[in-house]
């Protein structure tokens, strides 16, 4: 968990939402559970992500259309595929990806 996202998702808010949401879909993984396997979600995922600039926004951080019941498998397999947030050029020098 990043430092700066540490408070929201301790805050009961988010843990009520989490809750409401993983009983909605059964506490079944969503991916697993399209494709015909029962797996159970162990982490819920937020399609638009979480970045210091919206992390304030219930619109973004509370809303179930943005939300996925994940298991652990699945939840890794779609941060391993997410584009980079950063680059690293030739120099050393960090610059962040739009």
């Amino acid at each position: 968990m990043k430092p700066w996202a540490e408070a929201f998702y301790k805050s009961p808010q988010w843990k009520a939402c989490r809750a409401g949401y993983i009983k909605s879909v059964g506490g079944l993984c969503e991916r697993c559970y399209s494709r015909g396997i029962v797996s159970p979600a162990e982490i819920v995922h937020h399609k638009v992500y979480i970045t210091p600039e919206n992390i304030h926004d219930p619109h973004v951080t509370l809303n179930w259309e943005n939300l996925e019941a994940l298991c652990r498998e699945c939840h890794e397999a779609e941060h391993r595929h997410a584009p980079k947030r950063w680059t690293v050029d030739k120099l050393g020098r960090i610059h962040a990806n739009e």
